[in-house]
């Protein structure tokens, strides 16, 4: 049994493959392309999966497309009928909604397989059905209280529901135009960031203010209760003005969703090349406290609602690292699992095990607890790869050595980070999500206060404010942080004990917490071994890990890791055995 999950024409696109229910391949198309949250129809993404499972298109049994135009089609026409402004809009989706029913064109043209070939396998899942089954499905529970948050998908910007073996069932939607997502998208805009996906920046912006602003946010939604919240919609325009995007080919791009009433009550926003000032980093606080506190109040709700502690979340808002962490101490969720692409590009995966659990009621179940779904490149390719670089890698001073064993690798890496050394590390399968895990990873000392800086000045070119990650052994957890639960994917932001925080103040945010993902043996050998030589040598179980990039999607292929190695003043890239070094 074969499914092909896709996300297609949204931010993130992406395609996963099951085969026999379990998850053999995911992967972004921005790692192909090069563009960052790429938005279009996944060809290199799908091609990938179809040659990772060693099948053709014409082998899959089903296609599980994240979209479901059809869904919530009553409460679309109401919306309409009362919103007279709406209606120029609803053509606009109109658009959008005769897209996905020609997907069988679409794959027509980039595969050239016959349209009547194909309906009979195509399935559309709704947007936050796709959601949460890319948690529930992947998670390692029987029965779990379901919540996905995000902007906007088919209609809905939140869902809640109960899964119990292979069903769901669902007990609330909050519909268009209310979102939390929106709402956060907002301030992310007014604050100067108006790239699409610039709300993590936000994010780390909000640890160095103070909550000033409350009022204000309470101003812009408020939480209604029951699961519900509601924003206030004259300070909005994505409701009842045409915003500019693009979800198709390309780089996504949002216009300003904020209206000129916003200025009445915050003042002037912020250009992308002022200065930050106290004022924006209240406002990024306040917006961080507002936002969780309605996001406590929705899992309160959910929880009353399933009386289940086991909690699993997904949806745009789920990437919110900064809540995630502080679940357990404002819920009564015991477990919670939340997956390595809580995001857009998550729903291709949940789309394909939403078919094989629910439509075609299959009752087994695939537990997900490592992110490494991408492609891999033998040793003998990066070999390969070395040579053709060989001329320009000698004419830049790089040695380049191979290791026998991978304990002679570790040794050799550690010694490099220990000294103080930028390290690139290339190994195995790329991650899925955003988050580099240990596979496609800068790794550096954390115990060096001149890190962060060296990183931005030579390598990441990003904003001072944004915190780096601590990649922990999980068994050394609770030594180091205030709390234990794992976090493989680096989806929870915990605090760093007090008495800690002077030994790995690279790591530490300004706030004393760390984004943490903790590592076990079975979940990366490879990385676990590098963490723990680096405990031996140094008393420390924990390194620095970045994203392997330069302001770009993470690295895919050997050649992009080499450009970035060449074109950046990292000191150390080790590819599998092979280590070049300037």
């Amino acid at each position: 049994m074969i499914i092909l999950g896709i996300s297609a024409y949204h931010g993130d696109c992406s395609a996963a493959i099951l085969k026999d229910g379990k998850l053999i391949a995911a992967v972004e198309e921005e790692r192909f392309t090069r563009i960052k949250h790429w938005a279009g129809f996944p060809v290199n993404s799908i091609k990938y999966c179809l040659k990772e499972a060693d099948v053709d298109l014409m082998d899959v049994d089903y296609i599980a497309i994240a979209r479901d135009t059809k869904a919530n089609y009553f409460k679309k026409i109401a919306y309409v009928l009362i919103t007279p402004s709406s209606w120029k809009k609803a053509s606009n989706r109109l658009k959008v909604k005769r897209r996905f029913e020609t997907i069988e064109e679409i794959f027509n043209k980039n595969f050239g397989i016959e349209v009547d070939l194909l309906k009979e396998k195509i399935k559309y899942v709704e947007h936050h059905k796709a959601h949460v089954s890319s948690a529930y499905f992947l998670s390692p529970f029987k029965e779990s209280t379901l919540v996905s948050i995000d902007g906007f998908g088919d209609f809905v910007s939140a869902m809640y529901g109960v899964g119990v073996g292979n069903e769901l069932k669902f007990f609330k939607k909050v519909y268009y135009p209310h979102s939390i997502g929106i709402f956060y998208t907002m301030i992310t805009q007014f604050l100067g960031f108006k790239k699409y996906g610039d709300e993590y920046k936000v994010m780390g912006l909000s640890s160095y203010g103070e909550p000033e602003f409350l009022n204000e946010m309470e101003e812009l939604i408020y939480y209604k209760g029951n699961g519900e919240y509601e924003l206030n919609l004259k300070y909005y325009r994505h409701h009842k003005d045409r915003i500019d995007f693009n979800f198709e080919e390309g780089s996504p791009d949002i216009g300003d969703v904020f209206s000129d009433e916003i200025y009445k009550l915050l003042g002037d926003s912020r250009n992308y090349n002022d200065e930050i000032n106290n004022k924006h980093k209240n406002i990024a606080k306040s917006m961080q406290v507002h936002t969780e506190n309605i996001i406590f109040k929705m899992l309160d709700y959910a929880y009353g609602k399933t009386g289940i502690d086991k909690l699993s979340l997904a949806g745009g808002v789920a990437m919110n690292s900064v809540a995630n962490g502080k679940i357990f101490r404002r819920t009564k969720f015991k477990d919670v699992y939340i997956p390595p692409a809580a995001g857009d590009a998550g729903t291709s995966m949940g789309a394909a095990f939403y078919v094989y659990n629910v439509i075609l009621n299959n009752e087994d179940r695939f537990h997900l607890n490592n992110g490494y779904l991408g492609p891999g490149y033998a040793e003998d390719e990066i070999f390969k790869t070395i040579e053709e670089y060989k001329h320009e890698l000698e004419k830049n001073g790089v040695s380049i050595s191979y290791s026998k064993t991978k304990d002679e690798l570790v040794k050799r890496t550690v010694e490099d980070i220990e000294q103080g050394l930028v390290v690139g590390w290339y190994q195995g399968r790329m991650e899925f999500g955003a988050r580099a895990l240990g596979n496609r990873s800068i790794v550096v000392d954390p115990r060096r206060k001149d890190m962060r800086d060296i990183l931005n000045s030579r390598i990441k070119k990003r904003e001072s404010f944004r915190p780096f990650a601590p990649s922990i052994l999980l068994e050394k957890t609770s030594d180091w942080f205030e709390e234990s639960y794992p976090v493989p994917f680096m989806e929870k932001v915990y605090n760093i004990k007090e008495e800690k925080r002077a030994l790995i103040p690279a790591v530490t945010h300004v706030d004393g917490t760390g984004r943490l993902q903790t590592v076990e043996e079975s979940q990366n050998p490879l990385y676990y071994k590098l963490i723990k030589e680096f405990e031996k040598k140094t008393g420390v179980p924990i390194v620095l890990n970045t994203s392997f990039n330069e302001n770009e999607p993470i690295v895919n292929t050997p050649q992009e890791a080499i450009n970035t190695f060449l074109r950046t003043k990292m000191d150390t890239l080790v590819m599998e055995n092979y280590i070049l070094k300037r």
